[in-house]
């Protein structure tokens, strides 16, 4: 498995919609600054077919050092949760079923 990287990623989309690779970068940046916007406010996403994307709230709790034995407070914590979409689900399940779908 290997990683892209949101440059690569730019470039991608760059070569297969024959835009300008600066337009891109400016598009994608703000694309992910409003997601971080929205969720920052509680809202949730919602991609159709893609998935959705919501903030949770992770309740404090006592855990504990494994080395040292010692009892640890954590606070409580914002995560985001992303459930993934139909179409995702779809491909990534069965990519296979895919690709002979297409011959």
């Amino acid at each position: 498995m290997s990683t892209v990287t949101k440059k690569e990623l730019i470039d991608q989309i760059a070569e297969r919609t024959q835009a300008k690779r600066v337009l891109v970068k400016r598009i994608v940046q703000t694309f992910l600054d409003e997601i971080t916007a929205e969720l920052c406010k509680n809202n949730r996403l919602e991609f159709r077919d893609f998935g959705v994307f919501e903030t949770r709230t992770r309740a404090a709790r006592v855990a504990q050092n494994p080395k040292t034995l010692e009892r640890v407070e954590v606070p409580a914590k914002r995560t985001v949760k992303f459930k993934m979409g139909r179409l995702m689900r779809e491909n990534l399940c069965d990519p296979a079923a895919k690709s002979a779908e297409a011959k």
